[in-house]
Order: C-alpha cells, then sequence, then structure tokens
C-alpha cells in the first residue's frame, strides 16, 4: 500500500467506564451532569482489601481511601460469542475481555459489521498495562496452557485482532499513562503510510490487583480523600480508576465513500520524552511545552485557535503544576483574557484510568463537540495556587455551557503523560452539529 496525504478522521467510537457506564451516551449525560463515578473497592476480585486500606497505619505510608474509578462489568465476557472457550477465558486477563468487547462495539457504532472483516488490512493499536492479574505460570493450575496468551500484554490487541480475523498491525502500545493516545498517534501514522486501509486504536485498564494502590501509598501519592481533584488548591494525590475507549479512525475520502459519521478530524499527533536529568517518575513542564508547540505546527493552527483542552490532570502537587506551566505558556498565552481557553480532566469524574486515561478524554471531547457544549470539571472552582492564572488565557472549566464553532468547526487538544516520560498530545477538529447548521 502506498502512503497517502489526505485527513485521518474518527468515523466511530465506544466506551466503558466507571459507574456502570457503556455506552457514549452514558458517558456524555455523566459528564455533562457533573458526576463523580467513584465507588468503594471491589470486594468480588480475591483482592485484600482490608490490608490496602490500613496501609495508612504503616510508618511511612500514606492514607488509602475506599474508593476508585472500577468497572462494574469488567468480570462480565461472553466468551463463545468471540470463539474463546470458557477455560481459556478465565486465564484471559480481563483487559483481553473488556478490549475485544469495546472494539466490536465501536465498530457497530460506526455502522461497520464486525464479523465481516475477516482478512481485511484493518490495524488494532491498544493502549495497555500489566496489572498482575491471574494464577501464576510457575504453578500447576486449571489454567495451565492458557497462561501465556492468557496474561501477554501484547495479546490485549491480538485478542482483538484475533476475533475479527483482520490481519493488519496489531500492536499493543505500553507507555504507562500515555499509552492509549501514543496508540492513536500511531494507527494515524500507519493510515497515512499505508500500512493498514483502517485502524482501530484506544486503551484498556483493568486492574488485576491493587497494587497500584499500594505503590502510590508509599509514595504518599494517593489522594487520601477519594477525590481525583484535577488542578484544585485541595489536591492531594490521584485516585486510581479503570476504562476502556477506541475510536475507528479511517480516511476522510473512505468515511464519506462509506456513509460514515465524522465525529473529527485528526489534525495533528506528536509523542516525545522528557530526557534525562529529573527522576523518570517526574514530569517536565519544558518537554511537555515543546511537544505542544510541535503538535500545533503540524496541526497547521494557532495555538489561539483550541477553545477547549482535555488535560492529565492528576491531582498530585508534582505532575498538575507543571501540566499547568505547558499548557499556559502554549496555549493560555496565545488567547486574550475576555476569551480563555477552558480545561478540564475525565479523571475528576472517573479516576486515573492509566493506560486508557487519554483515550477516555479524547471521546470527552469528541462527545463535547457532537453536542457543542464544554462540561464541567469537578473541583474546578477552587484552582491550585501554583500558577499564576492571571499571567495567561487559561481558565478551568467549572459549568456546562455552549461551545461556539469557530470558522466552521470546533478545535480542543488532548493530552497525556506517563511515568516513563513519555509524553503525548493530539489535536481534534470536530464538525458542526447539526445544530449549528440550523442556525446558519
Amino acid at each position: 500500500m502506498a502512503g497517502i496525504a489526505e485527513s485521518i478522521v474518527i468515523a466511530g467510537m465506544a466506551v466503558e467506564a466507571p459507574g456502570g457506564i457503556e455506552t457514549p451516551d452514558a458517558f456524555f449525560e455523566a459528564l455533562a451532569g457533573g458526576d463523580e463515578l467513584i465507588e468503594p473497592f471491589p470486594r468480588d476480585r480475591d483482592w485484600p482489601v482490608d490490608q490496602v486500606l490500613s496501609l495508612g497505619w504503616l510508618d511511612g505510608w500514606g492514607e488509602v481511601p475506599d474508593a476508585g474509578g472500577f468497572l462494574r462489568g469488567a468480570a462480565e465476557f461472553d466468551p463463545l460469542f468471540f470463539g474463546v472457550s470458557p477455560r481459556e477465558a478465565i486465564a484471559m486477563d480481563p483487559q483481553q475481555r473488556v478490549a475485544v468487547r469495546v472494539a466490536w462495539r465501536a465498530l457497530e457504532n460506526t455502522g461497520i459489521d464486525p464479523s465481516a472483516l475477516g482478512g481485511d488490512e484493518v490495524g488494532v493499536y491498544m493502549g495497555a498495562s500489566i496489572t498482575e492479574y491471574g494464577p501464576r505460570a510457575a504453578a500447576v493450575n486449571d489454567h495451565s496452557g492458557h497462561r501465556i496468551a492468557g496474561t501477554a500484554l501484547g495479546a490485549v490487541a491480538g485478542r482483538i485482532s484475533h476475533a475479527l480475523g483482520t490481519v493488519g498491525p496489531s500492536m499493543t502500545v505500553d507507555t504507562a499513562c500515555a499509552s492509549s493516545l501514543t496508540a492513536v498517534h500511531l494507527a494515524a501514522n500507519a493510515i497515512r503510510g499505508g500500512e493498514c486501509d483502517w485502524a482501530l486504536a484506544g486503551g484498556v485498564c483493568v486492574m488485576g490487583s491493587p497494587g497500584a494502590f499500594f505503590e502510590f501509598a508509599k509514595n504518599n501519592g494517593l489522594a487520601a480523600d477519594g477525590h481525583c481533584r484535577s488542578y484544585s488548591a485541595s489536591a492531594t494525590g490521584t485516585l486510581w480508576g479503570e476504562g476502556a475507549g477506541v475510536v475507528v479512525l479511517e480516511t476522510e475520502s473512505r468515511a464519506r465513500r462509506l456513509g460514515h459519521r465524522i465525529l473529527g478530524t485528526v489534525l495533528a499527533t506528536r509523542v516525545n520524552h522528557n530526557g534525562r536529568g529529573a527522576p523518570i517518575v517526574v514530569p517536565s513542564a519544558d518537554a511537555q511545552q515543546r511537544l505542544i508547540e510541535r503538535t500545533v505546527a503540524a496541526a497547521g493552527i494557532c495555538p489561539a485557535d483550541v477553545d477547549v483542552i482535555e488535560g492529565h490532570g492528576t491531582g498530585t502537587p508534582l505532575g498538575d503544576p507543571m501540566e499547568l506551566q505547558a499548557l499556559q505558556n502554549t496555549y493560555g498565552a496565545a488567547r486574550p483574557a475576555d476569551d480563555p481557553v477552558l480545561l478540564g480532566s475525565v479523571k475528576s469524574n472517573a479516576g486515573h484510568a492509566q493506560a486508557a486515561s487519554g483515550i477516555l478524554g479524547l471521546i470527552k471531547v469528541l462527545l463535547c463537540g457532537r453536542h457543542g457544549v464544554t462540561v464541567p470539571s469537578l473541583f474546578a472552582d477552587d484552582p491550585t495556587d501554583k500558577l499564576d492564572w492571571d499571567r495567561g488565557a487559561l481558565r478551568l472549566s467549572t459549568e456546562r455551557r455552549e461551545w461556539q464553532p469557530r470558522g466552521g468547526r470546533r478545535l480542543a487538544a488532548v493530552s497525556s503523560f506517563g511515568v516513563g516520560g513519555t509524553n503525548a498530545h493530539t489535536i481534534i477538529a470536530m464538525p458542526l452539529t447539526d445544530r449549528d447548521k440550523a442556525h446558519v
């Protein structure tokens, strides 16, 4: 296949989020309503919940709240529907099960029959990270023989390709919390480079153990009050969550030829690394600013054209100020004070979905564009004092409001960065809605 130079568009999407959310419409209703989707620890995963909740009593450990953004349906799966034996399904990391299910729904959302793709050159790019699921491989048990594929990180994307019968590139991407936006970046470039006709891209996070809570409790990085207060003065740490999202990417000409909706156009995606200097887990404002500037340039726009930013917004006293500095120096500095760029984070609603956090933010932006509104970021009424907000026109999104198009479209940016030092940034253009056209 030869490379192409035409626009890459998003023609479909699917999502699973905390609070029992399994459709984009339900996700939008929760975000627009300012819902917090945090619940107590699941008691049906054989986790040592009492031990986790008592970590704060240990010397040098932070308190762990009985709270997180957990997928209610993570254990639900119809193996025979996807051609998997029940015994094999039990040995499968739940991330594989959820990823297959969400990918299938994304295709249906696009108007594509998932059962009719056998032999097609379709790419699959999924962000995911290892989460310690299942019985040990170095032990004899009922799942022996299925553990290799069941817990292999590469099988997250591979399981989707196998279920669909597609033969294009199939990659699981692990750049920590930047994974799903990195997957979108790779998928868009694969289509442009002629590696596949079109692609599925996204990310998934289902925690196989409470290990992330242990790690951040030891580093005093968890929000003791059970709220992820993105960019807030009262933020004390992050709160772990789960989720999954998949978008369908294809060329604009293909989407129009097949009559698919165009939810958004991927104007540009870029990925970089912090480099050496600070510890690997410490974010870099300079690296994020360089990345934003290069993404804006690649998109062929001015930073002032972007009205909405879906930030990473972990709620940590270290990460949020660095991210805010980069956003202020780029987008905020380009806007007039009476017309600020609005910033929010889906983590304030659903917790930090780690490898899936970027795709949840991207789907949030697409939904806002489709409805022509911006939605509130929770806890935004108390912005952090670690940024001089008066120095630029960056403001937190505090309420649902109309999002007016500019020049026939709405522009938004989405950011993610991971503990391995990788940063990802995406700029999306969303078309006019039917309501917009009715007022023209």
